[in-house]
């Protein structure tokens, strides 16, 4: 079996690099707001369902239901601003790589 180191000039891995970063540029500020909106509309939803709860199982179920979509909708914002913390390092790493 023999191993072949592969050799890329950086204009290839540019033209290969290039555009995955232009889409992650793109989609994740678009992204942000996606989720910003049904995260804002669902968390509405859940808090009126948790305000007319009559009983106390409903009550409780509907208060589990808001925390675990808060929680939810934190996380998926966190990742996403990780995701494009981490596209701007990459860039800002692969823009100084010296060959």
């Amino acid at each position: 079996m023999m191993l072949t180191l592969i050799s890329m000039t950086t204009a290839e891995m540019n033209k290969i690099i290039a555009p995955i970063l232009e889409v992650c540029k793109i989609l994740v500020p678009a992204l942000l707001a996606v989720v910003g909106a049904v995260g804002a509309i669902f968390c509405i939803l859940l808090g009126v369902k948790y305000a007319r709860a009559s009983e106390p199982q409903e009550h409780e179920n509907a208060k589990k239901a808001l925390q675990h979509a808060i929680v939810g909708f934190v996380l998926i914002f966190v990742l996403l601003i990780m995701l494009q913390v981490g596209v701007t390092i990459f860039t800002d790493w692969w823009q100084g790589y010296a060959y």
